[in-house]
């Protein structure tokens, strides 16, 4: 069977028929995969509005916390736990699983002497390596730990390690521990902030997904929400860093809930979702003409709701 199929409004950068498009190199493995300018189906994300000169079958991926807005799409792939029929949930730090090929190593639970090997393989201390400024819990728990050890910051913003890394994997596999706060907090939302250290062995100090226990085992990183305060998750670190027989016993716990791969990452389960779209989803798009006008009518008003309430709140401090 061919699929024609088109990507659009994704993040800088994103190349379509590449590899590291992981829903085009899932597709081309099971279809002859065509991209066309005329789409049967249209993958499309967040970053612009391109998707709304589509009327075919439109699918929302989001990387980023915003939950699908079905007056815009037809089926959607994001991070929510979302109920409806129409969507499926699989977080962005799934992506990254497969970008790394990391499932397999992700799984294994290691034994002890491979645990204190890769602890004592780590000279310095804690890094972070971020490019948005705006992420406010994140930047301030960087400058909280900063005035009780140094810190290393490899990305765009407060860098301080003389540029920007160019392979964040090879920088943070050697530190023991690294901030992982995500942009903003939501349930379900989980980028690859959490899983890129899990993947080299780091400790991941993480923020942002109140459920994050369900995606992973809690026992193999630190949740900045699972203590009193920072002067106990500060404690803790120092803990870990001081007696390596600890910090083995946290390398050697499962990644995922009971060593389980969650159904959501399984190559299977995306499949079946998508099978239904393409046997189906063409049939009659929700997404067309007269539904393009509706959804820009409701980003409008969500704009100049938020423009309301920035006035009132300026006129009435």
């Amino acid at each position: 069977m061919t699929l024609k199929i088109n990507f659009t409004d994704f993040w800088p950068g994103f190349v379509i028929e590449d590899r590291n498009n992981y829903f085009f190199y899932l597709l081309c493995k099971y279809y002859d995969v065509e991209i066309s300018n005329e789409p049967d189906f249209l993958f499309y994300s967040c970053y612009g509005n391109e998707y709304l000169k589509y009327d075919c079958t439109r699918i929302f991926f989001s990387a980023e916390n915003m939950r699908p807005d079905f007056s815009g799409c037809d089926f959607a792939i994001t991070f929510d736990h979302n109920g409806s029929t129409r969507h499926f949930r699989l977080p962005l730090y799934a992506w990254y699983i497969h970008h790394y090929d990391s499932m397999n190593s992700l799984l294994k639970i290691k034994t002890r002497e491979e645990a204190l090997a890769s602890w004592r393989s780590k000279s310095k201390f804690c890094c972070m390596v971020v490019s948005n400024p705006m992420a406010g819990k994140r930047i301030a728990f960087f400058h909280s730990l900063s005035k009780e050890r140094v810190v290393d910051s490899g990305g765009a913003y407060l860098n301080n390690v003389g540029g920007v890394v160019v392979d964040k994997m090879d920088f943070i596999k050697d530190y023991k521990f690294v901030i992982s706060f995500e942009n903003s907090s939501y349930p379900g939302y989980t980028t690859e902030k959490i899983v890129q250290p899990l993947i080299v062995d780091s400790i991941p100090i993480y923020w942002g997904n109140p459920l994050i226990g369900e995606d992973f085992n809690e026992g193999c990183f630190l949740n900045y929400d699972g203590f009193p305060n920072e002067k106990a998750l500060f404690q803790r670190m120092i803990d870990l860093e001081s007696n390596e027989e600890l910090a083995v016993e946290m390398l050697m716990e499962p990644k995922f809930p009971n060593n389980q791969i969650p159904s959501y990452i399984s190559e299977t389960e995306l499949m079946r979702f998508l099978n239904r779209i393409f046997d189906e989803g063409n049939r009659s798009p929700v997404a067309k003409s007269y539904k393009r006008f509706i959804h820009y009518a409701h980003r409008k008003m969500k704009i100049l709701y938020h423009l309301k309430n920035r006035l009132f709140r300026k006129n009435f401090r």
